[in-house]
């Protein structure tokens, strides 16, 4: 396979993954990392997913900072800072397939329940932030998947598709420049990583700004059945997995 081809191919899944992120605030992980795996070695795909997830998270900020929810962003990152040492010491002493098992479980039976149930359970305020970004630091200390709780918990405040997109996105910067750091020191921000990030950032851009205008087009009530189809192949995904070990 030439070089030109595999750059070609690097920058469909970029374009792609960016736009799903851009226009549902979540889901480019699913999409960018195992795909940018195969056409590159995986220390390299995982910081320029990041480096990525910055700059669409900081455009989405500087675009829409009106719309996020700031005390609920503000709460979501403390408590996922402090469900981070929990998850390391979960990393180091629980079984993996078994986290995921359970976690793939309660997500699509979540999910089927807001699509199919007629009784809608909704979040008016913030009071139970804590258990959401505390869970998101447990798995994201352990397994690097802080997105599911973040998202779960936005489908159940309510938010409108704007509203959702820019405050996921109010979380996922901070969260993804201490990611970015933490690769900076492990030697894992190498020279590729830089390459294939400038050469992919006027896809990412232009990917960034079409995602909004799909944003902007949708409903909440489609909206929200987009976000729980979502979750579902998030769960599917993370019972594969653990059935796979």
């Amino acid at each position: 396979m030439s070089v030109e081809w595999t750059t070609v191919q690097v920058l469909a899944v970029i374009f792609v993954a960016t736009l799903i992120r851009s226009a549902f605030g979540f889901g480019e992980a699913l999409v960018a990392v195992p795909l940018l795996a195969l056409l590159m070695p995986v220390e390299t795909a995982v910081p320029l997913a990041t480096l990525l997830s910055i700059t669409v998270a900081g455009v989405v900020v500087l675009q829409d900072w009106h719309k996020i929810h700031v005390r609920s962003a503000g709460w979501l990152i403390l408590f996922t800072l402090l469900g981070i040492p929990v998850g390391l010491l979960l990393l180091m002493t629980a079984a993996e397939i078994v986290i995921k098992a359970i976690l793939g479980t309660v997500i699509i039976a979540f999910s089927l329940y807001c699509l199919f149930s007629r009784m809608q359970f909704e979040l008016k305020t913030d009071r139970l932030a804590w258990i959401f970004g505390f869970s998101a630091g447990v798995l994201g200390g352990a397994y690097g998947m802080n997105g599911p709780p973040l998202v779960v918990y936005g489908a159940l405040r309510r938010w409108s598709p704007e509203q959702f997109r820019a405050t996921l996105q109010g979380y996922f910067l901070p969260a993804s420049l201490v990611g970015m750091c933490g690769y900076w020191l492990a030697d894992l921000w190498v020279p590729a990583v830089t390459w294939y990030y400038l050469l992919s950032l006027p896809v990412a851009l232009v990917a960034i700004f079409l995602g909004r205008a799909v944003n902007q087009r949708l409903d909440g009530r489609r909206f929200q059945r987009y976000v729980h189809s979502g979750l579902i192949v998030v769960g599917t995904i993370l019972l594969i997995q653990s059935l796979r070990r």
